[in-house]
């Protein structure tokens, strides 16, 4: 693919993503399973055609089911994307949410080919970074729900040094793309099996008070900080589990009936004990879960709710 051809790709204006930034913290041992994972992050959306539309075309997922007003999508019939219509939804700017939800391939290849699928089919993109621990695609749907898709470097190539380095340079398009033998000349065949749901980043109402819950309550590791505006956390020494940032949400309000919003993200845990352990200090913490269809259900501090599943 040549250079004109990449430069064909619809790049937009969108907000920083707050990973574009240096981040420094010294990192710590957090008390959740090392197993945890995350799982399928919902969304309400204000026209459902026109978002399973975006997301198996522009995106690459496949429809897993659909009933009235509801959809279900993924990879190899395994949800990762759930989405609720409301009809006539507005954007939920300005309120505190879902700033992205990253889609972690499993090779360098498929980011590249999914690449040269963002440039031959013109998918609009907000940016393109190299975060040092990965490579990155920032993209938005038609409701304003961030998405990232991204490959993960070697971890022995960042392990241990995520607080140090994790930043931002300007990705080198031609070296990702040189990847790939050729241009594919096949119509793009959609996200690989292997993908899954990497990492969440949270819109928040204040940092302070969402390390005191992810951390302290929880029990995910802080791998980064950003002083008062962002921070990164994760399991197992991942570089990170959940994002949280108030760039766009210091001191709001979670967002109001009839707005495009964050329904739910999804902790898996690895077993029924762990969740168990979790929950019990979620309620020492003075907050009680919810039960829901899907499992217990509780909230960080801003709002965001979080559904505890098991593997």
């Amino acid at each position: 693919m040549s250079g004109a051809d990449v430069g064909s790709a619809d790049f937009g204006e969108g907000p920083r993503d707050p990973e574009e930034l240096e981040a420094t913290a010294p990192s710590t041992h957090g008390e959740i399973s090392a197993r945890t994972t995350l799982g399928a992050v919902a969304l309400s959306v204000a026209d459902l055609d026109r978002s399973l539309d975006y997301y198996r075309q522009a995106v690459g997922l496949e429809l897993i089911e659909r009933s009235a007003g509801q959809g279900r999508l993924g990879v190899a019939g395994r949800c990762l994307l759930e989405l609720s219509e409301q009809p006539g939804a507005r954007p939920s700017a300005g309120h505190t949410g879902l700033y992205h939800f990253a889609l972690l391939l499993p090779q360098r290849a498929d980011l590249a080919r999914w690449l040269a699928h963002a440039a031959q089919d013109r998918v609009r993109l907000l940016g393109v970074s190299d975060h040092f621990v990965s490579e990155a695609l920032y993209l938005s749907d038609p409701d304003g729900h961030g998405i990232e898709i991204y490959w993960d470097r070697p971890r022995e190539a960042w392990e241990g040094q995520v607080a140090a380095r994790m930043t931002t340079l300007p990705l080198d398009v031609q070296d990702l793309l040189g990847v790939l033998d050729q241009p594919p000349a096949e119509e793009y065949a959609g996200l690989p099996a292997g993908t899954i749901m990497g990492h969440v980043h949270l819109k928040v109402a204040a940092v302070a008070d969402t390390i005191a819950f992810f951390r302290d309550v929880l029990g995910f590791a802080l791998m980064a900080q950003l002083g008062p505006q962002a921070a990164f956390l994760a399991a197992g020494g991942y570089h990170h589990h959940v994002g949280a940032n108030t760039w766009e949400s210091a001191g709001s309000s979670p967002p109001p009936p009839g707005t495009a919003a964050l329904r739910h993200a999804t902790i898996v845990l690895p077993d029924e004990d762990e969740r168990e352990r979790l929950l019990d200090r979620v309620k020492q913490s003075g907050q009680e879960p919810l039960e829901s269809a899907g499992g217990p259900a509780i909230r960080d501090p801003s709002g965001n709710a979080l559904l505890l599943t098991v593997a």
